[in-house]
């Protein structure tokens, strides 16, 4: 059954052709603003890694990789989920210094997404990453660093508007910030979701902090792999999106795990099993310097800014039958 839904009255905001444009326009004008806030250079980055190299990102621990042989290799492959270890490997071997970083565009499969008006099989984001110092580890960078990104998200939208005057968004540029337990005490009647409507329905822009942490409640906010993100130093970009009236995530990101936090993270998480996987190795060694980065969606981002209904028309992807009816019955094409 479609979990689609159109809001009342909504008409798609630009023909097709001007569509494709704004994207366009989006993506090459925010990659631009991305690179000039925190220093970054674009790299290539794959489409698909080794199996055992435990460079795929495992997301909530359910999701399924696609999967496929390599028969002249003589290895499995996956196709990314995200390349928030892959990242860091890179920044390594590719000899970036402090203060420099890398961004590149990340194709994924999630074959296991509960498809809706914001997700997709197809993911397409930004994936960053940067090389800092010991002492940057703390909440000061990371607040500073998600207040340069919304500034890089408010100066595109600017230059969209004037590129497309038919165009009238109008986003927040004053960041609040708090954590899941912070949320979780405010609105402990509500669900997680329905608590991230409400903060974004109040403050426009926020950044929640300490994604994948038990609460005290017992339960997460939501679920964070153990082995890229410090649980006490992540978080998630949310926008409020008028056209939907929810809440909407363009980011997740973080101060990357050290030996330490790495270590007790495994174990927290019961996966103790991965200390063997190269990257880990590598990392539990002190091999490897310490990062931030995170994910920013390309779609996603278009959605926000052009001010649409469905991810569908800002990106190719399948859909089932019932979504493409009740899209089409309201107008909307999706690509």
């Amino acid at each position: 059954m479609s979990k689609v839904c159109i809001p009342e009255g909504y008409q798609p905001p630009l023909s097709v052709y001007e569509m494709q444009r704004a994207i366009e326009f989006i993506k090459s004008n925010f990659q631009t603003n991305l690179c000039n806030a925190l220093n970054l250079r674009r790299v290539s980055a794959p489409l698909f890694v080794e199996a055992l190299s435990g460079l795929n990102d495992d997301l909530n621990g359910v999701e399924r990789p696609v999967s496929f042989d390599i028969p002249d290799v003589g290895v499995d492959a996956q196709v990314v989920h995200s390349l928030a270890k892959w990242k860091r490997l890179a920044l390594k071997r590719y000899e970036f210094n402090v203060g420099k970083g890398l961004v590149t565009d990340m194709d994924a499969i999630r074959r296991d997404e509960e498809l809706d008006n914001l997700h997709s099989v197809y993911v397409d984001q930004w994936d960053w990453e940067k090389v800092i110092e010991r002492e940057d580890r703390c909440e000061a960078y990371l607040k500073r660093t998600v207040r340069d990104i919304v500034a890089a998200v408010t100066e595109t939208a600017d230059a969209l508007n004037v590129a497309f005057p038919s165009l009238h968004n109008r986003l927040p540029r004053k960041v609040f910030f708090l954590t899941t337990q912070e949320l979780e005490d405010r609105y402990p009647d509500l669900t997680p979701k329905e608590r991230e409507d409400a903060v974004c329905r109040e403050h426009g822009v926020v950044f929640l902090m300490q994604i994948g942490k038990t609460l005290r409640s017992g339960t997460k906010h939501d679920g964070r792999a153990p082995d890229y993100d410090d649980w006490e130093l992540n978080g998630d970009i949310l926008y409020w999106n008028d056209v939907l009236g929810r809440a909407f995530e363009i980011s997740s990101m973080g101060i990357r795990v050290d030996e330490a936090s790495l270590d007790r993270q495994l174990t927290l998480a019961g996966c103790d099993n991965r200390r063997d996987l190269p990257f880990h190795r590598m990392l539990l060694n002190g091999e490897l310097p310490l990062t931030m980065g995170g994910g920013i969606g390309q779609s996603r981002l278009c959605m926000l800014l052009i001010g649409t209904a469905h991810i569908g028309e800002v990106q190719v992807s399948l859909w089932d039958e019932e979504t493409r009816r009740v899209c089409e019955d309201k107008g909307i094409l999706l690509l």
